[in-house]
């Protein structure tokens, strides 16, 4: 469509900390916006300096729409909302992208129904088809496929993307625009006023960044077989995941589940323990370096993408891991 260009990405903050899934859009709005020929914009929402704006050049950004208010500091919903969409009307980029996260999973809906486009939701890809019209890849039917969206007639085109499936750009010297954007807000755009903030406390070792992820799923059998899994991932040095499965039967908290309505992970070493590999899940580990599979049923779906295959059952072949491990590593 005339008129539109450029791929922006909405900035995700809480609390003056830049969240990493906005960094990983721009990464990915980098690389789209090479092959068209355009810039990528960024929208930075908070109580800033230009300097803080700045930052956001050297992980892909040509220009940053800042828009500095002690009022934005905290994420106000309908604020955030008309403070977006006033800046797309003036712009008209060709899309914007934001965080499946909590936060996005509130702001992207609002900002697509006001500016009547379309919206993926918890894509796992981007990609720009032979027509330049933007692809937006979500796992669909139950986790049996991909499905490929498309919204040729509206701009922007809006997609949220999970966290941790783009990898960051490593920072570059790189110039850009900050450009100041008016900040004009009224009492009711501040409603419903968010009144305290409460860190939920990390009880596991965070999945994010780990080098070796164990994650179990519904053939672990019980909570007490559970156990195994967090036994090696202490030798390995690694962390414990869960399918969804596995959470719903209390066997592990819902912050570790990998997947689709997860966290994305990317390890040198994945192990999947009595997962039967549906895409939900598939999806978020496909990027792992090396990915080892046991179960005992040997047509697992979990066995067609794995680079090392364990036909057994996962509370029998664990206990003798651990044995060969601790002989290894000369551990008692």
């Amino acid at each position: 469509m005339e008129g539109y260009k450029g791929f922006w990405v909405f900035i995700e903050q809480l609390q003056g900390r830049i969240s990493d899934v906005g960094l990983e859009l721009l990464a990915k709005a980098r690389e789209l916006a090479d092959a068209t020929n355009t810039y990528v914009g960024a929208l930075l929402l908070g109580d800033f300096a230009e300097d803080k704006a700045k930052e956001l050049f050297g992980y892909g950004a040509d220009k940053v729409f800042l828009f500095s208010h002690p009022h934005l500091q905290i994420y106000h919903s309908l604020a955030y909302t008309k403070l977006i969409c006033q800046a797309v009307k003036a712009e008209k980029p060709e899309a914007l992208f934001m965080g499946a996260t909590p936060l996005g999973a509130d702001l992207a809906p609002r900002v697509a129904a006001r500016l009547e486009t379309g919206l993926s939701a918890h894509c796992v890809d981007l990609r720009l088809g032979e027509d330049g019209v933007l692809e937006q890849i979500v796992p669909g039917f139950g986790g049996a496929m991909m499905a490929v969206i498309v919204c040729p007639e509206k701009r922007p085109q809006m997609a949220t993307v999970m966290p941790g499936v783009f990898p960051k750009l490593e920072p570059q010297e790189r110039q850009g625009e900050v450009v100041p954007m008016e900040v004009a807000l009224e009492e009711a755009d501040l409603k419903p006023k968010v009144v305290e903030f409460k860190a939920k406390e990390q009880k596991t070792v965070a999945l994010e960044g780990a080098s070796v992820v164990i994650c179990g799923g519904y053939g672990m059998g019980s909570k007490e077989n559970w156990q195994l899994l967090e036994e090696m991932a202490k030798l390995l040095g690694g962390a414990v995941g869960a399918t969804r499965p596995a959470v719903d039967e209390g066997w592990a908290p819902e912050e570790v589940m990998i997947g689709q309505s997860g966290k994305i992970v990317h390890p040198k070493l994945y192990i999947g323990a009595g997962i039967s590999g549906v895409m939900h899940h598939v999806v978020g580990v496909q990027d792992s370096e090396i990915i080892v599979v046991i179960n005992k049923d040997p047509n697992a779906p979990f066995f067609e993408v794995c680079d090392f295959g364990v036909v057994g059952d996962a509370t029998q072949v664990l206990p003798a891991l651990i044995e060969k491990l601790k002989e290894r590593l000369q551990v008692d």
